[in-house]
C-alpha cells in the first residue's frame, strides 16, 4: 500500500552499481530502511544529492509491516538548504546532530512529537543568517528528554551534576561521571532555554568543550548502544574560537 510521509535522511550506502540503501526517519513508520534503485545512474528519476545528511523530504512510500527493506515511489526535497552546507560552522554541527539522531533514534514506530522536534532542529539550523555556538548543546539536551533520560532541573547554585542519575546533587558524586559546579551552572542555563538556539546565552569555547565531552558520556550512559562518535573532533576544530 502507498503511503505519504516527511522524512529525515540520516545516512546512505552503496547496495549496487546503481542502488542505495538510505536509512530515512519518517513521520508515519519511524525508523526505515529504503532500497533506492538506479539512484547511481545518469537517468536516474531519485538524484543522489536528495540523499544528503539531514535532507527533509516528501516521500510516497510502499510500506509492509516487519519489512526489513521498504521501497521508494516518490521522494522530492521539502525545504531548499539556505546555509546549512555552505557555512563550515554549521555543516559541523549538522554532521555531528546526524551522527547523534542515527546513534540514538531506532524505534521503528511513529513518534510524532519527535519527529516535529527533530525536523524542527534542521529548520532552525538552517535558517540564515543566523548562527548559535551552543546549538549541539542544546539539541543533545533537549533530545534527552524525547529519548526518555531527561536531566532533572533542580539546580542550585554550586550543585553538581550526576550524570548517571541525571539530577544535579549538592555532593560531588562518587564516581568520575559529574559535570563540576562551574559548568553545571552552565549546563543549567541550557536546560532553562526555550530551544536549540538561545541568542542571549554566550558559552566560551573551553566550557563548550568540557560539556560536549560530559553530554556524549551522559549519551553513553543511558543509551547502552549509543557507540563511539565520529563527529566530536571535527566539530571542537571549527568552533574553537
Amino acid at each position: 500500500m502507498l503511503h505519504t510521509t516527511k522524512g529525515i535522511v540520516l545516512h546512505h550506502l552503496r547496495y549496487s552499481e546503481t542502488s542505495v540503501i538510505a536509512r530515512i526517519y519518517t513521520e508515519r513508520f519511524g525508523l526505515q530502511s529504503y532500497l533506492i534503485k538506479g539512484v547511481r545512474s545518469p537517468k536516474a528519476k531519485i538524484r543522489l544529492g536528495l540523499l544528503e545528511h539531514l535532507s527533509l523530504l516528501e516521500m510516497v512510500v510502499y510500506y509492509r509491516e516487519g519489512r526489513g527493506l521498504q521501497n521508494i515511489k516518490e521522494i522530492r526535497p521539502s525545504h531548499a538548504f539556505q546555509s546549512m552546507h555552505t557555512d563550515i560552522r554549521k555543516s559541523s554541527q549538522a554532521l555531528f546532530i546526524n551522527e547523534v539522531i542515527y546513534k540514538s533514534v531506532k524505534e521503528q514506530e511513529s513518534n510524532q512529537e519527535l519527529f516535529a522536534f527533530l525536523y524542527n532542529t534542521v529548520l532552525q539550523l538552517d535558517q540564515a543568517g543566523v548562527f548559535c555556538a551552543h546549538f549541539h548543546l542544546a539539541f543533545m539536551t533537549n533530545l534527552a528528554a524525547y529519548l526518555g533520560f531527561a536531566p532533572r532541573r533542580n539546580y542550585r547554585q554550586g550543585y553538581w551534576f550526576n550524570l548517571r542519575e541525571g539530577i544535579f546533587e549538592e555532593e560531588k558524586p562518587l564516581h568520575s561521571f559529574y559535570i563540576e559546579p562551574e559548568h553545571a551552572a552552565v549546563f543549567n542555563q541550557l536546560l532553562q532555554s526555550p530551544g536549540n538556539a538561545e541568542p542571549t546565552l554566550h558559552i566560551p569555547s573551553a566550557a563548550r568543550k568540557v560539556l560536549l565531552d560530559r553530554l556524549i558520556i551522559f549519551y553513553e550512559l543511558h543509551l547502552p548502544s549509543f557507540g563511539k562518535l565520529n563527529s566530536p573532533e571535527v566539530l571542537h576544530e571549527v568552533l574553537k574560537e
